[in-house]
């Protein structure tokens, strides 16, 4: 008999699919939902510094004093976390699996109370979201960087629970750069986060937001690079998320390495069923395979485990294509 439980975050899992950060993990009823379908766990939806920085400076009028100011920021800032708790709290007495808290940050400051008082909720682990859109010319990758490391040894110096960094495949060695976030402290990473792309239309010739849902064919990119840091000699837990739609999908990212999948865009589009559609293909999947338990096929296909690796790299693009050109 296969079982399809498993540990993330040093947290038990009866199942590896996880319900992402989204609407439908904002409210506690949809989280019951989330649970009931067969969640190993659930993200919250992300509490954005961004839109509460936001919201508090479109209270603020021009001609009011900065004191006024200052505590127009203070009150918003304060009252949306107030909110975000009370979910982590009703949450956590509503469900038995782990509720996972998220978020959003772009500055170094200004995270590390409210992630103490998140912790304080009962909240089973903290998920943080950082990416800097890089606009200096003459800010080096290293000191781009070294912003998400700072923001890192902030939060595990004053956290008990444990940390997951949830980041964009941006960046110049990812190696390198998921073994800093371990070595900062993170006890995870998720890759990868889906941002705000630009897109435009060409009859109001206006720059317009793309598609924010992912989808299946997204999976390449997100295949390689589990694929290469889970076969790293890094000691640190992966949950892969975008475009998982179905058990097929999932069990890739786990043959890849992944601990755990996050499913997010699938919601919006199929509702809960579509996890518990996946555990089933999993379980089927397994016994068809006769492995007993996830840890019998993880990182089976990661870079270090297959035979020929060289086919995660680059290079392997022209030499496979060779035959079409």
């Amino acid at each position: 008999m296969s079982t399809i439980s498993t540990r993330y975050l040093g947290l038990d899992l009866k199942s590896p699919v996880i319900a992402g950060s989204s609407n439908f993990t904002s409210k506690v009823d949809s989280i019951k939902e989330a649970e009931a379908a067969g969640a190993g766990a659930v993200v919250l939806k992300s509490l954005f510094e961004e839109q509460i920085v936001s919201l508090a400076h479109s209270l603020s009028s021009e001609g009011s004093y900065p004191e006024a100011d200052d505590y127009l920021q203070y009150y918003t800032r304060t009252n949306s976390v107030e909110t975000y708790l009370e979910l982590i709290r009703n949450a956590r007495r509503s469900v038995q699996i782990p509720v996972i808290a998220s978020i959003n940050c772009f500055s170094e400051k200004g995270w590390t109370d409210f992630a103490v008082e998140i912790e304080k909720a009962g909240a089973s682990a903290l998920e943080v979201n950082i990416f800097f859109i890089p606009v200096d010319k003459n800010q080096k990758s290293t000191d781009a960087e070294n912003l998400y490391f700072r923001i890192i040894d902030s939060l595990t110096k004053k956290l008990k629970i444990p940390v997951t960094v949830k980041i964009g495949l941006r960046f110049s060695n990812l190696l390198n750069f998921a073994w800093q976030i371990r070595n900062h402290g993170a006890s995870g990473i998720v890759m990868f986060n889906r941002f705000y792309e630009p897109d435009f239309d060409i009859n109001t010739m206006e720059v317009v937001p793309a598609s924010v849902l992912s989808n299946p064919v997204e999976q390449r990119y997100v295949l390689r690079w589990v694929g290469m840091v889970s076969a790293q000699d890094i000691k640190i837990d992966i949950s892969a998320t975008t475009g998982v739609y179905t058990g097929e999908d999932a069990i890739k990212y786990l043959l890849a390495g992944a601990t755990t999948v996050q499913v997010c865009s699938a919601l919006y589009r199929r509702g809960f069923r579509v996890i518990a559609e996946i555990n089933e293909a999993i379980h089927k999947w397994m016994e068809d395979k006769e492995f007993t338990t996830i840890n019998d096929f993880r990182g089976r296909l990661n870079y270090r485990n297959i035979d020929n690796p060289a086919l995660f790299e680059r290079s392997q693009f022209m030499k496979h294509y060779s035959s079409y050109i």
